[in-house]
């Protein structure tokens, strides 16, 4: 899918958090910044090398109910502070996932911004990915009256029951959004993915969108699937429909704009369906918990699966539902789990602050970062790494195996594959690693090799013979790695 759209088959992919980012932008350039008149050096910045195609997350006009909704909300309040402990009523702009209209919004550059940062980012190489939120829109969308008919409703008794998960907008009975295994959001309101009317609009407001960006990743897309809503729903959805809600959307939008490339946001090991269903990427939230909580075994077994699968993945280490990498992988697990990440097949999403070391998790409700100190040496490692990993991430894939010794079965921990001219080491532990890794390349008996690590310059001769029969001896302290280049 993704070979035919001119994309690479591995991008890199930066998250922006659009309002703050501006916000902060605006007290370093000491004047209102918008989207309209991001400064050069700044787009400069945001164009790393190896960098392919950012997302500016939450760009389009935020809903003026939610944002009421979440000013007296006491959860979300104690979240605002925990975040901001200098928090003040113009820090609360409302949640980017709560749209009341697919325009941009007006107080971050409107549509003639938004158009103008797309083409800064293009002269630069980059291309531009936008939000879509299939599930739900804001209590306040025009639609919510219009057409009552795209939404879950229910009934007078429904709302005396459950308050909590119903509200009245235009003499009707209206669901509020949830997903089948939390409580409802208080500021948002359910469309019925059986309806052919919201069918009909889904496709109508994704084509809008695909003429103002490259890609689009698509919020909670696995929701819509049949299988999921009627769980969710029953029969307050209505009868089941004969095809799926994805594939003949994605199908004819890809008709009108057949270079936009499709990112779903998916959990519950729905990776593979919403593959099937269109989409280019889907979330790898199983690796992240892996990477984050678990160890190379748990790693390794992962990446077991086919090719074909792992291409169609978005690997992440943080974003802005998750916590930050610096705060939630103390130590070296933080740079470890970035090779590991960077340097595997599929997409690489990098979140803004991320380099930087940031440690507090931003609620997507505020428009403001709280003043945190910049890690130096982490922000050139990650700039270094996503170099690296443009260069490296070439031709076939492989998973290698590693062996060790009866007395020393640290090789365990050690995760290594290859690709065409590279081999990749992650020792994915707290203690230091020992152990061979076996080599796929064919003609490495009889020469002599220098092996060049490509992120610290280090050089290694090792004998071709040796590599071949034993394979390649690797010692590394804990959470260590190579990125080798064989020459």
């Amino acid at each position: 899918m993704i070979v035919k759209t001119g994309w690479p088959t591995a991008p890199a992919i930066y998250e922006i958090d659009t309002w703050p980012w501006l916000t902060g932008l605006s007290r370093r350039f000491g004047r209102p910044v918008t989207l309209a008149d991001v400064p050069a050096v700044v787009w400069d910045e945001v164009a790393a090398r190896g960098m392919d195609a950012v997302w500016l997350m939450g760009v389009w006009e935020r809903s003026p109910a939610g944002l009421a909704v979440a000013r007296v909300n006491d959860g979300l309040q104690r979240a605002f502070r925990h975040a901001l402990p200098d928090l003040t009523p113009a820090d609360v702009v409302g949640s980017p996932y709560c749209v009341r209209r697919y325009r941009a919004d007006d107080r971050l550059g409107g549509p003639a911004g938004l158009a103008l940062a797309r083409a800064e980012l293009r002269r630069r190489g980059l291309r531009l990915i936008l939000d879509y939120v299939p599930n739900h829109v804001a209590p306040d969308h025009p639609a919510v009256t219009r057409h009552p008919d795209w939404f879950i409703q229910g009934t007078e008794q429904d709302l005396a029951d459950d308050p909590a998960g119903w509200f009245r907008a235009g003499g009707r009975v209206i669901a509020h959004g949830r997903d089948p295994y939390f409580p409802p959001w208080p500021d948002v309101a359910q469309l019925n993915a059986f309806s052919p009317g919201m069918r009909a609009a889904t496709l109508a407001g994704m084509t809008d969108i695909a003429g103002q960006c490259d890609g689009m990743r698509c919020d909670m897309a696995m929701l819509l699937t049949n299988d999921i809503f009627a769980r969710t729903w029953g029969d307050r959805a209505g009868p089941v429909p004969d095809t799926e809600f994805w594939p003949p959307i994605v199908g004819e939008l890809r008709r009108r704009h057949p270079e936009v490339v499709l990112i779903a946001e998916v959990y519950w090991d729905t990776e593979w369906l919403l593959q099937q269903q269109g989409f280019d990427f889907c979330y790898d939230k199983r690796l992240y918990d892996r990477l984050a909580h678990e160890g190379a075994a748990a790693v390794r077994e992962h990446l077991a699966a086919g090719r074909e699968y792992q291409d169609g993945l978005i690997r992440f280490l943080e974003n802005h539902d998750e916590p930050r990498a610096a705060a939630s992988m103390p130590g070296g697990r933080n740079r470890a789990a970035a090779v590991a990440m960077a340097t595997l097949p599929g997409a690489a999403l990098w979140h803004d602050g991320q380099f930087e070391g940031r440690r507090t998790h931003l609620p997507v409700f505020l428009g403001r970062y709280p003043d945190e100190p910049v890690d130096h040496g982490l922000r050139d490692f990650h700039r270094r790494l996503i170099e690296v990993a443009a260069s490296v991430r070439q031709g076939e894939w492989r998973l290698l195996p590693a062996h060790g010794w009866p007395d020393n079965p640290s090789h365990r921990d050690l995760l290594a594959w290859s690709w065409d001219s590279s081999v990749v080491v992650v020792n994915f532990s707290g203690h230091a690693s020992q152990g061979r890794v076996e080599l796929p390349f064919a003609g490495l008996a009889g020469r002599a090799w220098r092996m060049t690590d490509r992120l610290d310059g280090r050089v290694f001769e090792r004998s071709g013979s040796e590599l071949a029969a034993d394979g390649l001896y690797v010692d590394l302290p804990p959470w260590g790695f190579h990125v080798l280049t064989l020459s």
